[in-house]
């Protein structure tokens, strides 16, 4: 079995009662994560959480969009005003979308997102709770990220500024004095690749990639916040150990997203990889390869048909346990697509 050799833990780490030292905020006890329904970005809510050792005070709400049919057509829209046009929408073609079933009647267009479990995020009801509870639990940190959270987060800010602290992560690209602090990554802060800089109108440039320092309500960070600390990590090598350890070294990791806006590719991807792959392939012990939801089945296939027979691979497909984790902290090496800058900020955490 090699030793295994993770981070150490941050000598200069500092406590929650330093991080907020000061004020009203030296009480902070309790924290509200404010999330989207996408993992790369409540993951940075709930690093910084983990962080600052409130991890076991924390609550999760969602700000979720209509999903299904020509919603998928109307996520640029804010969210207040989606969910009005999907609610017309819906008064409009109902009756002819609908089925009776006896006394029931059911729309097709019903989806389960599974997020049952949890609380839409609603600013005023937050903002009261924090203003109510403020005299016996304190002052309430809410961390918040991703686009569809801004309002959400800034609202409740307006509406209790007395009795929160109002983290945003991610760049809002305008009125930062919104919030109380700005956590964003230094790539997202300052102006885009000369390339992407095409895609944007002249006369938009200016506030989308800001060329000045920040203010000092802003953070800049290297890559994206995650939860793959030390601490995490020593669990995760203890939980995978079994099933890791004997794997012949060194173990290589390739770990696959899907194409999103700003980084685009498909089958061409998939091809390219697998080329590198069979070219590395001989200098490898083991190599595991990881699927994201988000992985379109055509890249999926070609490497399931290229590797899927050979006693040196494992491709995790999405059933069982997530060997994320465990991947992490026993791979020797990894191979990522570059649309994830968690996955991305993740691996390099490890050292």
């Amino acid at each position: 079995m090699r030793p295994i050799r993770l981070p150490e833990q941050s000598v200069g780490r500092r406590s929650r009662a330093e991080v907020f030292e000061g004020g009203i905020y030296g009480a902070i006890k309790r924290v509200v994560v404010i999330g989207n329904g996408f993992s790369g970005a409540e993951s940075q809510c709930i690093g910084l959480v983990r962080a600052l050792g409130l991890s076991g005070c924390h609550s999760l709400y969602r700000v979720t969009r209509p999903r299904g049919g020509i919603n998928g057509w109307l996520h640029w829209l804010p969210v207040s005003l989606h969910k009005k046009v999907n609610y017309i929408m819906r008064q409009i073609y109902s009756p002819f979308q609908m089925e009776a079933r006896g006394d029931e009647v059911v729309p097709f267009a019903v989806q389960k997102t599974g997020l049952s479990n949890v609380l839409e995020a609603d600013a005023k009801q937050i903002a009261k709770m924090a203003r109510d509870t403020f005299d016996k639990d304190g002052p309430l940190l809410v961390v918040a990220s991703g686009r569809d959270t801004i309002p959400v987060a800034s609202s409740i800010k307006r509406l209790a500024p007395e009795n929160v602290f109002v983290v945003q992560i991610q760049h809002p690209r305008s009125q930062l004095n919104r919030f109380d602090l700005v956590i964003t990554p230094r790539h997202d802060f300052y102006p885009l690749t000369p390339h992407a800089q095409k895609q944007i109108p002249w006369f938009l440039r200016r506030w989308i990639t800001p060329r000045e320092p920040p203010d000092r309500c802003v953070v800049l960070t290297v890559g994206a916040l995650h939860q793959a600390d030390s601490a995490a990590l020593r669990s995760a090598a203890s939980v995978w150990h079994y099933e890791l350890s004997p794997l012949p070294k060194p173990l290589l990791v390739v770990n696959i997203g899907g194409p999103t806006s700003s980084c685009q590719y498909g089958v061409d991807l998939a091809k390219q990889l697998t080329a590198m792959l069979q070219n590395v392939l001989w200098s490898c012990g083991s190599l595991r390869i990881s699927f994201s939801r988000r992985t379109p089945e055509k890249v999926s296939k070609i490497l399931l048909k290229e590797f899927s027979a050979n006693p040196k691979v494992y491709i995790w497909v999405g059933e069982g346990p997530n060997p994320h984790m465990g991947h992490l902290a026993w791979a020797n090496a990894f191979v990522i697509t570059a649309d994830s800058v968690s996955m991305l900020s993740e691996a390099c955490t490890t050292g």
